[in-house]
């Protein structure tokens, strides 16, 4: 039987991440191949981790081998880690590189591993160039680039910042669907669960809160169409009882943002479920929501979009990254400027085109994101890699 092991993070890590990584592995099982994952016993130290805490107290995934074994800053343990896989001989390593201060580990953790001669290690990028630029940025990412054989991204951004790193082998494959958050329920059953009011329009905000996904845009954006609604003469569609739900934690400093809320005047407009929201409670947000918006500054992709796909949920997303490929414009969803006005604009334009219009798009575009796909990306990339 193959042998894949995946390096990245996993529970009792908490995040997209470690989501991401348990639906791989299962992927790679149901395919036949012996495949665990290998994680962090201290992914960040805790001065570097802009939210609550990194870990969930949900039960661990079903039938997925996690070993906690990487420290991201003891270099002993890096040598250590590498000098273990590489005793595995594993056919595979799946490597998920997100941010570069995890280059110098990683990096020396594959340079450990690659002396076996026979492993192919294939980088998954989430991010080469981060959204918040921090020193050692560029070194960082550059050592790590070094000690892969090739690389699949998901979006053309990505494929891009690498093409001016290196010239290896890469392929862009489509984020995958999050289907292991449970079956769709009603809306009607979503907001009971949440106690979230039936009759209101709900458009909802989803995901950690950092600056560059522009979750102030969307404030103003309300704020706009509040003062469009009320404008005497006003031409706009109305949209009564609209509500914004923000469902996610703070990455950083929420101050600004209740100053923000209070000086447009919106708090009332507002339902804030603020802290992180547990696997087990993903579904009733999507499935809540009438439009899920998305306002990033800049992106890359975004894991919320296989989500709403797989909730059938239609979208907003800025013209940003790699944002508008995903969500084709009056199909899955609108695609605004990454500015107040014009997304206040997208989201008046949903609601009078109404949902029935972009239903039948996201289930036609929903069947792109196959996890098979992704795995079988992943064996090709390895087998060329042998070839050479």
């Amino acid at each position: 039987m193959p042998k894949v092991i995946i390096i990245g993070p996993a529970h009792p890590l908490r995040g997209g991440l470690a989501t991401f990584n348990h639906r791989l592995a299962k992927a790679f099982t149901d395919m036949g191949h012996d495949c665990t994952i290998w994680s962090y016993s201290l992914q960040y130290p805790s001065f570097l981790f802009p939210g609550k805490t990194q870990y969930t107290d949900e039960p661990a995934p079903e039938n997925i081998t996690i070993h906690t074994r990487i420290n991201s800053v003891n270099p002993f343990n890096w040598m250590q880690v590498g000098n273990a896989i590489a005793r595995e001989a594993p056919h595979i390593v799946v490597v998920r590189y997100w941010l570069p201060v995890m280059g110098p580990a990683l990096g020396t953790i594959l340079r450990r591993i690659r002396k076996n001669k026979r492993t192919k290690i294939i980088c998954i990028a989430d991010n080469i160039i981060p959204h918040e630029k921090r020193p050692g940025d560029t070194p960082f990412t550059r050592y790590f680039i070094k000690a892969c054989d090739g690389f699949i991204t998901m979006s053309e951004k990505v494929l891009a910042d690498l093409r001016t790193f290196t010239q290896k082998p890469a392929l862009q494959v489509l984020h995958p669907l999050y289907d292991n958050f449970g079956a769709p329920v009603s809306k009607t059953e979503a907001r009971n669960h949440l106690n979230l009011p039936i009759d209101e329009k709900i458009v909802l905000f989803f995901g950690f809160i950092r600056k560059y996904k522009g979750l102030d845009l969307l404030l103003e954006a309300l704020a706009d169409i509040s003062r469009q609604r009320s404008a005497v003469g006003s031409q706009q569609p109305q949209i009564p009882n609209l509500k914004l739900l923000i469902a996610g934690e703070f990455y950083e400093d929420e101050a600004g943002y209740q100053t923000l809320i209070d000086t447009l005047g919106i708090r009332g407009q507002l339902i804030l479920r603020t802290g992180f929201i547990p696997d087990s409670e993903v579904r009733y947000y999507l499935c809540a929501a009438d439009l899920l918006v998305q306002p990033y500054r800049n992106a890359t992709q975004s894991g919320v979009t296989p989500l709403a796909y797989y909730f059938e949920k239609p979208m907003i997303v800025t013209n940003v990254g790699g944002l508008p490929a995903l969500v084709p414009h009056m199909k899955s969803g609108l695609v605004a400027e990454p500015e107040a006005g014009s997304i206040a604009n997208a989201i008046i334009e949903y609601f009078r085109l109404g949902e029935t219009h972009f239903i039948p798009h996201l289930r036609s575009e929903k069947e792109k994101y196959s996890w098979d796909h992704l795995v079988n990306a992943i064996i090709d990339l390895a087998d060329k890699s042998t070839k050479k």
